[in-house]
């Protein structure tokens, strides 16, 4: 796969984030880009946190700095600024320097989206996990929410005002075979929101988490998850594929951009009053 930039697929633009900065992780592809842009075209200032870099350990490349800077330039297009930061999710130092920046541009921070993490080193039974790469997986998928949360946290503490959402996955709430980790990760953030929910409730800091359920590689927030998921399992894409839309309930698989309008509202004042809940966007593969 190249870092060739590709046509977005078209956003609704509009002033619900307006006013308004947001912190977006893992926000060089896939969902989120797809939340960065959505953010964007309703008026947000972003900062754009990726590694935009491999990982050792990780057996597929992760977002480039090319595609951080690609996403920032979609930002932009639409009258908003637009920050890259590379930044490691596993170093609190560089999560607290981010967040920082964005204090420093933008004089405080509104909105958290933790949408960095991993789905692989997976693919085997619990007993082949090495302790590496179980750590590997907590330490990004849960252990770098915590980090941005509590670099924001107390941020948004002071505002008495923010939103923090979650991305987690129907892994959250479900087990799948040969993914242990990453399902214990995600249960994890579960159990982090709702913890953060109570902590944050009486200074009116919501916290809250996205269950998304098998994402659309969609090339135009150039996402690759599915099929990486795909080759951990040693499985065709399409075969892949074709087995997650027959399990949906709605027969198809979950758009990006309908995570990033849930995430939106999520966002934005219209949830005002919604805290430590946990939304599944997944064509009702959940209600089974």
């Amino acid at each position: 796969m190249t870092d060739a930039p590709t046509r977005p697929a078209p956003v609704v633009t509009g002033d619900r984030l307006a006013g308004k900065t947001a912190i977006v992780t893992g926000a060089a592809r896939g969902l989120g880009r797809s939340c960065a842009v959505t953010f964007a075209a309703q008026g947000a200032d972003v900062v754009l946190v990726d590694l935009a870099g491999d990982l050792p350990g990780v057996p597929y490349p992760l977002g480039s700095a090319s595609q951080l800077a690609h996403t920032a330039d979609l930002c932009a297009g639409y009258g908003v600024a637009a920050y890259p930061v590379e930044a490691d999710v596993r170093d609190l130092a560089a999560v607290r320097a981010a967040v920082a920046l964005a204090v420093a541009r933008f004089g405080r921070v509104d909105v958290l989206v933790n949408n960095a993490g991993i789905a692989a080193p997976s693919g085997k039974p619990t007993h082949e996990i090495t302790e590496a790469e179980w750590q590997l997986m907590l330490d990004v998928d849960l252990s770098g929410p915590w980090r941005m949360i509590s670099a924001v946290g107390e941020v948004m503490c002071r505002q008495r005002a923010g939103s923090i959402v979650n991305v987690a996955s129907t892994a959250g709430l479900v087990g799948y075979r040969h993914f242990a980790g990453y399902v214990a990760a995600k249960h994890g953030l579960l159990g982090l929101t709702r913890a953060a929910a109570l902590d944050y409730a009486p200074l009116r800091v919501r916290v809250n988490a996205l269950c998304p359920g098998s994402v659309r590689d969609d090339p135009h927030v150039e996402g690759r998850m599915l099929a990486e998921i795909a080759r951990s399992l040693e499985v065709p894409v399409a075969e892949h594929e074709e087995t997650f839309v027959q399990a949906q309930p709605m027969n198809a698989l979950i758009e990006p951009g309908a995570v990033a309008q849930a995430a939106l509202w999520l966002a934005s004042d219209e949830s005002v009053q919604v805290t430590g809940s946990v939304i599944t966007v997944d064509g009702g593969f959940t209600t089974r």
